[in-house]
């Protein structure tokens, strides 16, 4: 609301039954927000369309951002097609659905949040690395084709919700002595904003520590 968008569309495949969706809704709302909870699974296109076609014409979609995504760590030996289906339908088809739905709307943004392993790799997570790249191309593309377009290839956040909120204490630790220490959720927000102001389609969004990185 403080950029002065006032009407939002939060959609999900749970909609309103997502943990945390209602109390995110009324926190929005408080800020002047009119918000729409709505259930979509954007891996699906039909769903895609569907939801698109549901928003009014007198608030037209000006802006995107997908933030979905999932893990399932694993070797490569043992990432099965399903295994490798579950990570990139949130992430690479998801995404591109949005970009087919949106490629000839007049937006003012388009942001997908990736992650650093897209750029860098992570050991046992080359499914969620490739689904992360895509992401990154995505961005890419739509830039080369005059079109917003906005990668973020985030480090890990301090969290007690979502992918990073199953990670135990040492979990963020090993991060940290790996040379990637957790964005806190102000540090996000505001390499978020920073993000927006810059001219490239990918950037890296992250803490690094560099006396542990040698």
């Amino acid at each position: 609301t403080e950029r002065g968008v006032r009407h939002l569309v939060l959609a999900g495949r749970r909609g309103p039954d997502a943990p945390g969706a209602g109390e995110l809704a009324a926190e929005l709302a408080g800020r002047g927000a009119e918000v729409t909870l709505a259930v979509c699974d954007v891996s699906d296109p039909d769903a895609v369309g569907r939801l698109f076609a549901a928003v009014p014409a007198e608030h037209p979609v000006t802006a995107v951002v997908h933030t979905a995504g999932t893990l399932d760590d694993g070797l490569v030996e043992s990432l099965t097609e399903e295994r490798l289906s579950a990570v990139l339908r949130p992430k690479a088809d998801a995404v591109w659905h949005l970009h087919r739905a949106t490629r000839d709307l007049d937006l003012a943004a388009f942001v997908v949040f990736s992650s650093l392993a897209g750029t860098t790799g992570a050991p046992g997570q080359a499914n969620y690395a490739a689904a992360n790249a895509f992401l990154d191309a995505v961005a890419r593309l739509r830039r080369d084709a005059g079109l917003p377009g906005l990668s973020l290839g985030w480090g890990p956040w301090v969290s007690t919700g979502g992918m990073t909120g199953a990670l135990a204490e040492q979990d963020l630790e090993r991060m940290s002595r790996s040379g990637t220490p957790p964005l806190t959720a102000e540090q996000g927000l505001a390499l978020f904003d920073a993000a927006l102001a810059q001219p490239r389609a990918a950037v890296l969004p992250a803490r690094l520590d560099l006396a542990a990185l040698r």
